[in-house]
């Protein structure tokens, strides 16, 4: 009889949860502000793209092959990224593609303030911005379960989502600002800045060890596995082709925005 009073008291404590809780737990607090901080250097990065596209080679083509580069490494490698993070120290992967990332986007920034920057540099320079993103998606979301106990892992979720939201808004208008009074290197090099930010947050966050999955099969097995689960899930896929319907179209229009 003890089972399902344990049961009751979970779920009753989980709805007692509020909406803000995980920041009274040191690491998500930590992880959360600068993650916020980061994204808000991420979307002044995509805008300040967008705009000096336009300055190097305004034809819409050519404009919207900057958006492609951004989002398809994450149709080409989301999977094999999926599958590394469950293989590989999380932190340790976070630090290192940030610490790339810091190193593509500062030398982008010094090129552009260089009036050295070309259309085909900068979509190289993106594509590969946009790979470190895609490998670094998975071990973000795989964080947080390490970050708050379990009963406030949804209130964590919605908080995380509120905070991209938030730089999303942020971003962009700051970007246009920073562009307007300082110049077109500004956004770049303060999402540069934005790294050092992350990755100090990442140093100072000292998860529990934890002993590392044992692979069960090779990587394309586990991206195969990955595969045949979401055909398998019912709700899962159902979400996978709403959003695919959405963003096939929703992102021809950000592409020109």
């Amino acid at each position: 009889m003890t089972e399902p009073h344990h049961q009751d008291d979970k779920l009753a404590k989980a709805r007692t949860i509020g909406a803000f809780a995980p920041f009274g737990h040191r690491a998500f607090a930590l992880l959360w502000t600068a993650t916020l901080i980061s994204n808000i250097g991420t979307w002044m990065h995509d805008v300040g793209a967008g705009w000096l596209m336009t300055t190097l080679d305004p034809s819409p083509a050519v404009v919207t092959l900057v958006q492609a580069a951004t989002t398809l490494p994450v149709f080409l490698f989301g999977l094999l990224a999926g599958a590394l993070a469950d293989r590989l120290d999380k932190r340790r992967m976070l630090i290192a593609i940030n610490s790339g990332l810091f190193l593509v986007v500062a030398c982008l920034a010094f090129l552009v303030w260089l009036g050295e920057m070309t259309p085909l540099l900068l979509i190289v320079f993106t594509l590969i911005i946009g790979t470190g993103a895609a490998f670094m998606a998975p071990a973000w979301q795989a964080v947080v379960p390490q970050l708050v106990p379990r009963e406030a892992l949804k209130p964590a979720i919605a908080l995380n989502s509120m905070g991209i939201n938030i730089s999303r808004a942020i971003g962009p208008a700051l970007a246009g600002v920073l562009i307007a009074g300082i110049g077109l290197a500004a956004p770049f090099a303060l999402n540069a800045a934005s790294f050092l930010v992350i990755i100090a947050a990442l140093l100072m966050w000292r998860p529990e060890p934890r002993p590392l999955r044992q692979p069960a099969g090779s990587i394309l097995s586990e991206m195969a596995m990955g595969l045949r689960h979401v055909r398998h899930n019912a709700a899962m896929l159902a979400t996978l082709v709403r959003a695919l319907a959405f963003f096939l179209f929703a992102s021809a229009v950000w592409s020109l925005l």
